[in-house]
């Protein structure tokens, strides 16, 4: 069983890759070039266990690992069993650090990327002993949702796939290996599928950004939510299927460059939050306020991993019906602390008034519900 892992490439994502291992035995060592992202690592790394604290994830029996930042790729990856790459997402970035680990490391120890979408085949091309190079995609935030996709590429040895498919299983996580390495994997090309669809039809002037995001988050979400793509087709009926999508497939969106919207938004830097506005305008109260609602639901999310079925009835602070299986319906902030655990029993939480929100009505707030609830 693997329990030393080096972490090479911090970013947004490392700092919950690093608490997750660590709070499933795993001693990490963590390295990035940049030295602020190391210290911002560093602080989030306390956040992170924070939320694991919260959803009540506990270390194994024989104790939780640790998480050490180092200066040196060498130190990084010195006695480390598992190697897992996150450092940007271009080739020759991942290239570069391939090479530099690759006369650093044994032959044995695993190589596994965290890429949203390269083939694993095209990074084997750069490292030796490519038997051993494995994708493992984390999702974000990576130490609140459990699923990770595992992709192995033309020359992955079959050892390798279970090596990490077991691993992710034994720290509480939920391994899908993709069978065949196509570009995008299967989660982002589900995504990207609809995000297409969704761009498309708000540049044509169907529908508002707004109703747009409603829609989904309130409309799709609640399904998907409870049952995925493929059971969904047998609850609806193959045959209701056949029927809609032999006129509709032919009008869904199939451009294969990026929409003129988006093109035109990033020309004038208009990133989303990061930069204040995007599909939305952002101040920073909104944004802070944004992102703690955002963890908020996730973090409620990923109390049911794997039990899909689950709709447990509780009572938010309101006294309103509540699902157990995102998303959760209620976003008031009284009703935010009471189910996040904070301030629990502070009847200050519950305000004096009744709750606005009806049962499973988006709240009005002037923003984007399902930015919310991703």
């Amino acid at each position: 069983m693997i329990r030393r892992a080096a972490l090479i490439g911090l970013g947004t994502m490392g700092p919950g890759i690093a608490a997750r291992l660590s709070r499933g035995g795993l001693d990490v060592t963590a390295y990035d070039v940049s030295q602020a992202s190391v210290e911002r690592a560093r602080g989030m790394l306390d956040l992170a266990g924070g939320v694991l604290d919260r959803l009540d994830i506990k270390a194994p029996g024989t104790g939780a690992g640790s998480v050490r930042f180092v200066e040196t790729i060498a130190e990084a990856v010195d006695g480390a069993e598992l190697v897992i790459e996150n450092v940007p997402e271009n080739i020759d970035i991942k290239a570069q650090t391939y090479r530099d680990i690759d006369p650093l490391i044994g032959p044995s120890v695993i190589v596994a990327s965290d890429t949203s979408g390269i083939p694993i085949t095209k990074l084997q091309a750069h490292i030796s002993h490519p038997e051993r190079m494995v994708g493992m995609h984390w999702s974000n935030p990576p130490h609140i949702i459990p699923m990770i996709e595992v992709i192995g590429g033309e020359k992955t040895a079959p050892e390798t796939v279970a090596t990490i498919r077991d691993l992710i299983r034994s720290i509480g996580l939920l391994p899908v290996v993709v069978k065949k390495d196509v570009p995008g994997f299967v989660e982002n090309r589900v995504l990207y599928a609809l995000l297409r669809e969704a761009v498309d039809l708000v540049e044509r002037g169907v529908i508002e950004p707004e109703d747009l995001d409603t829609c989904v988050s309130w409309g799709i979400g609640y399904k998907i939510a409870v049952i995925g793509p493929m059971a969904l087709l047998d609850m609806a009926g193959l045959d209701i299927y056949k029927s809609v999508s032999s006129f509709l497939n032919a009008d869904l969106s199939n451009r294969d460059d990026v929409a003129p919207m988006v093109l035109e938004k990033t020309a004038a830097l208009k990133f989303g939050i990061k930069s204040g506005e995007g599909m939305f305008a952002y101040t920073p109260e909104q944004t802070k306020a944004l992102q703690a609602r955002t963890g908020a639901q996730a973090r409620r999310g990923a109390a049911h991993p794997g039990r899909p079925g689950v709709a447990n009835v509780k009572r938010c602070a309101e006294g309103r019906p509540v699902r157990g299986v995102p998303p959760v319906g209620c976003l008031c902030e009284g009703c935010l602390r009471h189910q996040d655990g904070v301030a629990a029993a502070d009847e200050s939480a519950r305000g004096d008034k009744p709750c606005a929100l009806k049962p499973f009505e988006p709240p009005v707030t002037g923003r984007p519900i399902s930015a919310m609830t991703i």
